[in-house]
């Protein structure tokens, strides 16, 4: 194999970690958990979600980095422009690489390091409160103060968290557009 062999270059890396990074929050996000959610029983989904949840967002937090680090470099009329993380953070590049990669890499932290954690903690919490009311906390009410008020947590950390996610759903393929502008 020649030392210019496509394996020493960044660019097919680059784009395996942005594909993985684009379906798997895809698929997460608009078929895998819509369907688990209507094909599990409430208990079995919220298992499935708290163990998923976290390698999904350790997904969303390491890809980013990677396709930064795998940045490859463009062909000029005049040389190459840099790459890896240099490349990401020249001025031309800011915009379109610097701030969705960026944008991708918080939400998936957020996500993994303080919003997931913190909703898990809340379904616990409700588990506990349920048994302590003998009632679910998705049964019809009235329900305690008690569940009220960790429904209405867990429905604002779960808004968050989707809100979070979407946005990097939406920089993945805002980044992916600049990315098939380069193939042009």
């Amino acid at each position: 194999m020649s030392e210019n062999s496509i394996f020493y270059s960044a660019a097919p890396y680059h784009i395996i970690s942005y594909g993985t990074l684009l379906g798997a929050e895809i698929f997460q996000s608009f078929i895998g958990g819509i369907v688990a959610f209507r094909s599990l029983p409430r208990a079995q989904f919220a298992t499935l979600q708290s163990a998923l949840f976290p390698i999904y967002f350790g997904l969303q937090t390491a890809l980013p980095v990677v396709l930064a680090l795998t940045f490859p470099a463009e062909r000029r009329a005049i040389g190459t422009s840099a790459s890896s993380f240099a490349g990401v953070l020249e001025p031309v590049n800011r915009l379109h690489v610097l701030t969705p990669i960026s944008i991708i890499f918080v939400a998936g932290l957020v996500n993994a390091a303080y919003v997931g954690p913190l909703t898990t903690k809340t379904m616990r919490e409700r588990k506990h409160q349920e048994t302590k009311d003998g009632k679910k906390s998705y049964d019809a009410g009235p329900h305690s103060p008690e569940m009220q008020a960790l429904n209405r947590k867990f429905g604002q950390l779960h808004g968050a968290s989707t809100l979070v996610n979407l946005a990097g759903v939406i920089a993945t393929l805002w980044y992916g557009f600049y990315l098939g502008d380069r193939l042009l």
